[in-house]
């Protein structure tokens, strides 16, 4: 199944205009709300997901290393401050990465997230303020750094990213404000300047989004022309081996079928039966009652064989201008003349008129008959028709409206066909 058709927009007028009329915006202009929305959540879910864990993995993972650091390298009055907030690092980031393991309501992750962010964000401030000194301010720098590298790679909604942000601002607007080594006013001062650099990041993951939006609206566009292009393509195969007058499959499509059965052009040695019928006197029909009467009887004739073969396995084609060629697999010659003289007796009890037929005043058919048996020779798909056609010359030759078989090959004949 394709992505299109598993989101389920294929055919969905309502939101093929809608991405043609967001694709008509300029890029930061797009929003998406409703059905397209959640397609495209659900698209990018599974890379969001995956990032948000690896994220989170890496967090716990650096939380053990540090602690482990800290308590080896330095002084036990201070590394024992450290010990509780960077204790409470791991759990909590293994406990978001594990709600992000599977889809779950988007408010239940959204604020998983979110709260985990927050924590994260400040067991990291508070290590370093606990030990007091040059950590203070070294630990409110590492968790602004923590809070950006989360804004650029998450992939998430803008209101969940302007929400991390802020929580992370205003953490270190309330903490630098505690600071005894800072005034107000150096306080405010360093808040502003890292607001602008998050500011930034924001906008960037915004364009981010947009992009990745964008490229989303191409896709389901583009997916949608190239399945319409393989409808049509689909159904110009479909016409180019079908009739157009009698539905019938035509000449081509059976050349391909025999083909098949054949084993692209190798002799069969199972059984299988070949009907070649002609509508008898034709071309006086059309002569004389013009090409509209012509394409009826063609059309009543291709129904009454259709009607009379087996709909799961038979084959009918339209092979000429008033031939059909049919074929019986599994049919023996007894079972495949019962199926021609059953086709020949519907034709002729139709009483479809042909005032100037010498055979007949109604519709008539000649048909002749082949049949490749299990014990009998090695024949190719071509020499079978020319044994249905010397079979249905016969039935012309000897008064038309009837069934000849093609008789036995002689071993010799029999001897040159499979050598």
């Amino acid at each position: 199944m394709s992505d299109l058709a598993r989101l389920g927009v294929q055919n969905d007028p309502a939101i093929t205009a809608e991405v043609e009329r967001l694709l008509t915006l300029r890029t930061r202009d797009i929003r998406f709300r409703g059905e397209i929305n959640r397609l495209y959540q659900a698209r990018i879910w599974p890379q969001t997901a995956k990032i948000i864990r690896a994220w989170m993995i890496w967090v716990a993972f650096l939380g053990v290393v540090t602690l482990a650091l800290n308590i080896l390298l330095l002084p036990p009055a201070i590394s024992t401050t450290m010990i509780m907030p960077n204790a409470i690092i791991p759990p909590i980031a293994i406990a978001v990465a594990l709600i992000w393991q599977r889809p779950r309501p988007p408010w239940l992750q959204g604020g998983f997230l979110i709260a985990g962010m927050f924590f994260i964000l400040l067991a990291v401030a508070l290590a370093g303020i606990n030990a007091g000194g040059e950590f203070y301010e070294r630990s409110l720098n590492i968790m602004l750094f923590v809070a950006v590298t989360a804004i650029i790679i998450f992939g998430i909604p803008l209101s969940w990213t302007v929400t991390i942000a802020a929580l992370a601002l205003s953490l270190y607007l309330v903490l630098q404000l505690a600071n005894p080594a800072l005034d107000v006013g150096s306080a405010v001062a360093a808040t502003l300047f890292f607001a602008s650099g998050i500011f930034a990041t924001v906008v960037a993951r915004r364009n981010m989004t947009l992009l990745a939006q964008k490229t989303f609206l191409f896709g389901l566009r583009d997916r949608r022309r190239v399945a319409e292009l393989a409808d049509v393509n689909d159904q110009l195969e479909r016409l180019a081996r079908i009739d157009p007058l009698t539905g019938l499959a035509n000449r081509r499509w059976m050349e391909e079928t025999l083909s098949h059965l054949w084993g692209d052009g190798r002799k069969r040695h199972d059984r299988i039966a070949m009907l070649m019928c002609d509508i008898d006197e034709f071309k006086k029909l059309n002569d004389d009652f013009g090409h509209a009467e012509g394409d009826r009887c063609l059309v009543e004739v291709a129904s009454i064989i259709q009607d009379n073969v087996r709909s799961n396995c038979d084959h009918v084609a339209r092979y000429g201008g008033e031939e059909f060629l049919v074929l019986l697999p599994g049919m023996s010659e007894q079972e495949a003349v019962f199926v021609a003289e059953r086709i020949r007796e519907s034709v002729e009890a139709a009483a479809l008129p042909n005032p100037t037929s010498r055979v007949s005043r109604f519709i008539t058919v000649s048909i002749g008959v082949a049949v490749l048996g299990p014990a009998g020779e090695a024949l190719s798909s071509e020499q079978l028709q020319r044994n249905a056609d010397a079979a249905l010359y016969q039935a012309k030759e000897s008064g038309r409206n009837r069934v000849v078989t093609h008789p036995p090959v002689p071993p010799k004949i029999r001897s040159a066909l499979t050598g």
